[in-house]
């Protein structure tokens, strides 16, 4: 166990034990490629069962998902879509003045192809070189699929676009952009134009990972997914408490608070499940912010309907690579069907329908009367953390009242997965 935390931390002390609850979930998802540009295409769909591993340590966060998870399991789930994939790095070329940077955009645009061929040319003196520790200069999961400039000052950002495979993958793009700017636009572009390059910058803040900004959240970083479901009145007050009515006037209400607050993202809270789930299956943490930038949308389908989505924009994530080796992650991973080639795109999306399940119980506890739901999950599972709570030297009121909160009267917080079609706990 030590041997392998060691490999993953420079200067390993310890490791942290986290509780983790397995959360069930219904996913009808798509099963995904890549097509010759690098863009994901669907292949078919299956509806399936899986338990979601949530490790963290905030009251009430495992039963919300639960929830949302319920008030969709009888309607076959949530649904989910990858339209995009794409991480980029973002390199800064410095030059004597702006009429040279525009040169040299124009330079960069008409050779992006090149670039692409050049990364995968075998003849590269690159292919196969590695430094002296063993590791590879180029990587060939780390596809260059588009290339862009962006003037400013007497400078030129070139943010290279990757897809990289199974990996989250910014080490192999890394990589590969440290190789495109010193060994192809720095060999060639002052031989063919006579223009001195100044300062060079491997990533100048332009590249999205790590932070949430707006180029990101409408163009989308490492995968971009949907997920959706419909959901009526008699679903709503079932599970949620609340009808469509309740739920189309807090999407209006939230959106005035989110563009009066300047929020960068327009929906409830889905960093909480996203984290969650992160911790468990060893993604890198630092990318919570990017991929929790979320827009969220309610319409009113017919008199008892509503139509409910979630778009995660950025969301970082592989299912090699880094953490996903470590014993734990690689357990609930594998859980989930999610260990093995081609399988970062059903992650995605089950993470994505998680996030989109949070979202729903949480909302619906806010937009009934008063937001009484709300107040009651923070009050009595949050007395959990406090010492108040059962196994925590408390009588148990307090966890039991929450779960009827939550949950309501016809749900079972120790439901299982069934067969197909079967709710569990129903």
């Amino acid at each position: 166990m030590v041997r392998a935390f060691a490999g993953v931390q420079e200067c390993l002390t310890g490791f942290v034990p986290l509780p983790v609850a397995a959360v069930p979930l219904r996913v009808d998802l798509g099963r995904y490629r890549l097509n010759e540009a690098g863009e994901p295409v669907e292949d078919g769909r299956e509806r399936c069962s899986v338990l979601v591993p949530l490790a963290h340590t905030e009251g009430g966060l495992s039963l919300s998902v639960w929830r949302g998870a319920m008030a969709t399991w009888d309607l076959g789930g949530v649904r989910t879509h990858v339209l995009a994939d794409g991480m980029t790095r973002a390199s800064y070329f410095e030059f004597a003045d702006t009429a040279e940077a525009i040169r040299f955009a124009r330079w960069i645009a008409a050779h992006g192809d090149d670039m692409a061929a050049w990364l995968r040319d075998p003849a590269n003196p690159l292919a196969g070189a590695e430094t002296p520790g063993g590791l590879r200069l180029l990587s060939r999961h780390a596809i260059l699929r588009a290339v862009r400039t962006h003037v400013l000052g007497r400078a030129c950002h070139v943010l290279y676009r990757f897809t990289t495979g199974d990996a989250c993958g910014p080490n192999l793009m890394t990589r590969n952009a440290h190789a495109l700017n010193n060994h192809y636009v720095l060999a060639r572009f002052p031989a063919e134009t006579g223009v001195s390059v100044g300062r060079v910058v491997l990533e100048a803040n332009m590249g999205g990972d790590k932070k949430p900004s707006y180029q990101y959240f409408h163009e989308g970083h490492g995968k971009t997914v949907i997920a959706e479901a419909h959901l009526d009145n008699r679903q709503l007050r079932r599970f949620l408490k609340c009808s469509a009515e309740d739920v189309a006037a807090l999407e209006q209400i939230g959106l005035h608070g989110s563009h009066a607050s300047g929020m960068q993202s327009a929906a409830f809270t889905p960093a909480s499940a996203i984290a969650a789930i992160f911790a468990a299956t060893g993604q890198d943490l630092g990318m919570v912010g990017t991929s929790s930038m979320a827009h969220s949308t309610a319409e009113r389908v017919g008199s008892d309907g509503v139509h409910l989505s979630i778009r995660l924009s950025g969301l970082e994530v592989g299912t090699v690579g880094g953490g996903t080796g470590l014993p734990h992650a690689q357990a609930w991973l594998t859980l989930m069907g999610c260990s093995g080639p081609g399988t970062v795109y059903r992650f995605a999306q089950i993470i994505a329908a998680a996030t989109f399940c949070l979202e729903v119980s949480a909302a619906a506890s806010m937009a009934a009367q008063g937001s009484e739901n709300f107040y009651q999950a923070h009050l009595q599972r949050g007395g959990l953390r406090n010492g108040h709570g059962a196994g925590a030297g408390g009588d148990g009121d307090e966890a039991g009242g929450a779960v009827a909160a939550l949950a309501g009267p016809e749900a079972d917080p120790r439901g299982h997965p069934g067969a197909e079609g079967e709710r569990p706990g129903g």
